[in-house]
């Protein structure tokens, strides 16, 4: 069961592949945002697993965060992620990303408990039409 107060931690190193100029989202050799918030996301996903029912997985359903500093390529960054709040199946958490100099990145990120089985066939069924 999923509670409030549940921790998680992930480490990346700050690849080529990683970087704004890479995919596009700007021109610097610094980690992008959106892979700022992709290792928010596995950092989240990651951290509520052991507690979810065999067949459920949570999926990322929202987003509010702020890139407060630059990560340049061969940085080491780790994502620090607690749950802060549950509704039903919504799962909120605080989120934030750092490196040896300080805060890269902050804010909260929410998942939505799905059976995996059922949000498998919703998608199957939208993929037909």
């Amino acid at each position: 069961m999923v509670e409030i107060g549940i921790k998680g931690r992930q480490e990346a190193v700050v690849l080529p592949e990683y970087t704004a100029k890479h995919i596009g989202s700007g021109t610097i050799l610094v980690l992008a945002t959106p892979m700022m918030i992709a290792l928010m996301e596995r950092t989240c996903r990651i951290s509520v697993e052991p507690y979810l029912d065999e067949g459920q997985q949570t999926v990322g359903t929202h987003v509010d965060v702020s890139h407060d500093s630059a990560a340049p390529v061969g940085t080491k960054v780790w994502c620090e992620s607690e749950v802060i709040a549950i509704d039903r199946r919504r799962v909120t958490f605080k989120v934030a990303v750092y490196d040896d100099a300080g805060l890269v990145g902050q804010g909260t990120h929410e998942r939505f408990i799905i059976d995996e089985k059922r949000f498998g066939d919703k998608v199957k069924a939208k993929q037909q039409q």
